[in-house]
């Protein structure tokens, strides 16, 4: 008998600018209004339940138009801290503000792809063993990018520990750590017929189709 797919029971959090080469990429922007700094805190967006997709299953495109994947990896909390690390394929459409994420672009039907189980820290050597991971991204089984976790601003440990000093992250509740961005500043896109694997060690890897809205 399998084990049902894994799913989150809390609210599902995303990291921005948590990775040197796009912080670095954005660094001359910063100064630009609204904020006119670079961000202090963690800059976070949510990722609604609507957008939950099991591993296996299709996300569907909206007007069949090509969107950016991301491999990422999230902490799950427990009743007594990290539980463990989930696989993330972070699904959006392209746009161009990250101070103010827009829903209507990250929080679409579908557009969280989950990893096929929570992974226990011990078996990954503890929250400080997450920053010798690497994640790798397929599409359609060719390599697109590698995902170092060393590259972060804000380590894991670091980032749980900033945010939890502003707000209570409960049991159920992901923390998912970021993605990096390609050299260009991009992040791989998808269409039609695509199909995305991301895979870590100690992680079976996660696969999903990507369709037409209306073949879904």
């Amino acid at each position: 008998m399998t084990n049902p797919p894994w799913m989150p029971t809390g609210t599902v959090y995303g990291t921005l600018l948590n990775f040197q080469r796009e912080r670095a990429l954005w660094a001359p922007r910063m100064n630009d209004a609204p904020y006119k700094a670079a961000p202090k805190a963690p800059v976070l967006y949510i990722k609604t339940a609507n957008t939950f997709t099991p591993t296996g299953g299709a996300i569907a495109l909206p007007g069949g138009q090509a969107v950016q994947v991301a491999a990422s990896l999230g902490l799950v909390m427990g009743s007594d801290g990290v539980e463990g690390a989930v696989l993330f394929n972070d699904v959006a459409i392209a746009h161009e503000s990250y101070y103010r994420p827009p829903v209507k672009m990250r929080c679409v039907d579908g557009f969280l792809g989950l990893g096929v189980e929570c992974v226990p820290l011990e078996q990954l050597g503890g929250i400080v063993g997450l920053a010798g991971l690497q994640i790798e991204l397929h599409i359609n089984g060719v390599h697109q990018q590698t995902t170092a976790l060393v590259e972060m601003v804000r380590d894991a440990a670091t980032l749980l520990a900033t945010v939890n000093g502003f707000m209570t992250l409960r049991a159920g509740d992901v923390l998912m750590l970021g993605s990096d961005c390609l050299a260009d500043g991009t992040r791989p896109l998808v269409r039609d017929g695509d199909t995305v694997e991301i895979t870590a060690p100690g992680f079976s890897p996660t696969r999903h189709s990507f369709v037409k809205e209306d073949a879904a």
